[in-house]
């Protein structure tokens, strides 16, 4: 994997790149839809490639590893023969999935052990073999597998928390650096930053990843609870420790004025289930602002979805249409919102990557985190 930055903003820390791996280039700031399970909910293959213009998409090894599992992806060849995207595709570690099944898993020094949500059946998962999940999934870009604490958590659980994770992660690095990819292709492992909220422990976690000199680094246990501020504030103080020559991915953020703000801080890579998941609750995000599509103001709005944005879905269906469809519960409506709002966000981190190249991000980021704030 190489990473290549061609522009810095000059009145901000935003940066403009591309991450080359063998299933092709991804332009950075960039937006990654996340597809939990093999899919992005409700849009073909198809439409994310011509519609919604996704470089990269996401894969959860949890969610893989319970189902289908591992035989059949392995039969498959990997989980891009297996759903058919030729892209690049970057599959969370699981670690934040099994520590939200608080009540039925163990935490130790080895692992996690959990129980299946589909089943109840007990699995275990260490770091060794999260690593090896990841090489029969195959994705490009595989995560450490590290424990995600949750907001608010006190300081010493925090601290021991994120000392495990280091401690994980080298016995994930020893078990990637000593095995190869199934598939033919090179695979490029990120660790992960943590340290909850506290200064002290962010600074101390970003300094040892940043010491690990893997391919890419990714900064996770943000946008978990707390204030968007304190968001700000670490993931500032820690792409400022992160090597400038790598890609940095802020993990599971978040609104279009989070990435907006975060891409200023120097963050080249997002991933949210915000776009698709609001989506499928009538929620729409767009280049003028939020808009609720259960509201009765856009029965008789026959003016396209966001004509400025482009793309078919959004200059083709009506706001009056796509109303009537999401007050009737039709699967349609699920699928146009969805479409609609992964093509904003693409959109989003694309207008951003030209103004850092053309030297006005600042102001058109300032003007843009209003916009895309207001409830129409």
């Amino acid at each position: 994997m190489k990473f290549t930055l061609l522009h810095s903003d000059p009145k901000s820390k935003a940066r403009a790149g591309s991450v080359t791996t063998d299933h092709g280039e991804i332009q950075t700031p960039i937006f990654m839809p996340v597809g939990t399970a093999g899919t992005v909910k409700a849009v073909h293959q198809r439409e994310l490639k011509e519609d919604v213009e996704a470089q990269i998409i996401l894969g959860n090894t949890y969610h893989l590893y319970l189902r289908p599992g591992l035989e059949i992806l392995e039969k498959a060849g990997g989980l891009h023969k297996f759903n058919g995207w030729d892209r690049p595709i970057l599959t969370d570690s699981g670690g934040y999935q099994v520590f939200s099944l608080a009540g039925t898993r163990k935490i130790n020094e080895e692992g996690v052990v959990f129980k299946s949500h589909i089943d109840g059946s007990k699995h275990q998962f260490t770091p060794e073999n999260v690593m090896d999940i990841q090489r029969s999934i195959g994705a490009d870009i595989i995560m450490a597998f590290d424990e995600c604490t949750p907001y608010p958590c006190e300081f010493g659980y925090a601290r021991k928390s994120m000392e495990m994770t280091h401690r994980w992660l080298k016995r994930c690095i020893d078990r990637f650096d000593s095995t190869e990819g199934k598939y033919g292709y090179h695979q490029s492992l990120f660790p992960i930053v943590q340290g909850s909220v506290y200064p002290d422990l962010r600074k101390q976690s970003a300094e040892f990843i940043a010491s690990c000199d893997r391919e890419g680094n990714a900064i996770g246990g943000l946008s978990v609870g707390e204030p968007a501020e304190m968001m700000y504030e670490m993931t500032e103080q820690v792409t400022d420790i992160l090597p400038s020559a790598k890609p940095r991915y802020l993990m599971g953020v978040g609104t279009p004025a989070n990435i907006l703000e975060c891409i200023a801080l120097g963050v080249d890579m997002f991933d949210c289930v915000m776009p698709t998941r609001n989506a499928r609750n009538g929620m729409l995000f767009t280049s003028e602002g939020i808009l609720n599509m259960r509201n009765e103001k856009w029965k008789d709005d026959f003016s396209p979805i966001d004509p400025t944005i482009g793309g078919y879905v959004s200059t083709f269906y009506s706001k009056a249409y796509l109303r009537h469809l999401t007050i009737s519960k039709e699967i349609l409506a699920a699928q146009i919102a969805s479409i609609h709002n992964l093509s904003f966000y693409l959109w989003l981190v694309k207008e951003a990557r030209k103004h850092i190249i053309e030297g006005d991000f600042s102001v058109w980021k300032d003007q843009m985190v209003k916009k895309v704030s207001t409830r129409l």
